[in-house]
């Protein structure tokens, strides 16, 4: 049997699938399942510090409303924003250490980060709870038209104060919205980085024509969404030495396959989880030992890479983007 043992974050790992953070990653019986049906790692539902703001400003509307904010120098709003926050973290925390007593995978911890707000100093009590490593999903979506150098800065800064309290690896989950992608993720090392998540995975707007209003594409991955992920896997492959984690669209075993190649530490599976359960975990796995079988390989570093741009005997593929002579032929 072929050794898929991968190291990614600094951490062992039995193989490279990852169940990324999604609603299946929020609780302990889930979770165990995942663990018993093989999966590398898991990475738990992110704590979202948009959803926290939002609570306490619907918790501080609420008290004005009821008249319960006598003056601008009430405490009413330090103590429910305080309130709000604990509570959200101690559930957060309270996961975290039931999980570490009853599975034996590493635990990442997530957080939903949209600020560099002072709320980033709650890493180092996620650590502290147990958790193996943590994962920044960061998504600033650029609707400045003046450009998005600010954005950028933003995220380092997120990552930088993160750094600063935990010694715990340190991962950042990004969207494919930059200028210049190469740039950032090579910046994203030089800052600290453990670690790079490629992609984010959001909400995306649809348009219902009869009801005429605007509602949610799917919300589950397809398998041709994993294209973009590839592309970037491969180029940045052997150019940093940070963990890649390729997400979005890895649906099966093959698929798991093609990220390695193109040099992904490991995958984060979400979506096949959610169609087809955690027992769908031994099927890739399954897949991936087979074919490393098949080929001769006896360890997954033999071939990581080895379609990478880096190393591809056709590195143009990765960056072109013209199609029109794949389809000049067509009648």
């Amino acid at each position: 049997m072929a050794d898929l043992t991968t190291k990614y974050l600094g951490l062992t790992l039995r193989n490279p699938i990852v169940v990324g953070s999604s609603g299946l990653t929020n609780s302990v019986n889930e979770i165990v399942e995942f663990d018993k049906n093989g999966a590398g790692a898991v990475v738990l539902k992110s704590i979202f510090e948009e959803q926290i703001l939002l609570e306490a400003e619907h918790k501080l509307n609420k008290a004005e409303a009821n008249g319960m904010m006598y003056t601008e120098l009430s405490e009413t709003m330090d103590y429910i924003d305080v309130h709000i926050r604990e509570k959200e973290l101690s559930n957060y925390l309270n996961l975290i250490q039931e999980l570490k007593r009853k599975i034996t995978m590493p635990v990442i911890a997530s957080i939903n980060a949209v600020s560099n707000h002072e709320w980033t100093s709650f890493a180092k009590r996620i650590e502290e709870a147990g958790a193996d490593a943590l994962e920044l999903n960061i998504f600033l979506m650029p609707f400045d038209t003046k450009g998005c150098e600010d954005n950028e800065t933003m995220i380092y800064n997120i990552l930088e104060k993160v750094k600063a309290k935990v010694s715990i690896p340190v991962s950042v989950k990004i969207s494919p919205y930059f200028s210049n992608l190469a740039s950032v993720i090579k910046n994203l090392e030089a800052k600290g980085a453990d670690g790079v998540v490629l992609f984010n995975r959001f909400s995306s707007p649809d348009i219902d024509i009869d009801q005429m209003k605007v509602t949610h594409a799917d919300i589950l991955s397809h398998g041709s969404d994993m294209a973009n992920t590839l592309r970037w896997v491969a180029i940045m492959a052997k150019r940093v030495k940070l963990s890649l984690a390729a997400s979005t669209g890895v649906h099966d075993g093959e698929a798991v396959v093609k990220q390695l190649l193109a040099g992904a530490t490991v995958v984060q599976v979400a979506s096949a989880l959610y169609k087809h359960g955690p027992e769908y975990l031994l099927d890739m796995t399954k897949f991936v030992n087979d074919w490393m079988e098949s080929k001769g390989f006896n360890y997954v570093d033999q071939f990581r890479g080895k379609l990478s741009q880096a190393t591809s005997e056709n590195p143009d593929a990765y960056e072109r983007v013209q199609f029109m002579k794949y389809f000049s032929d067509i009648k």
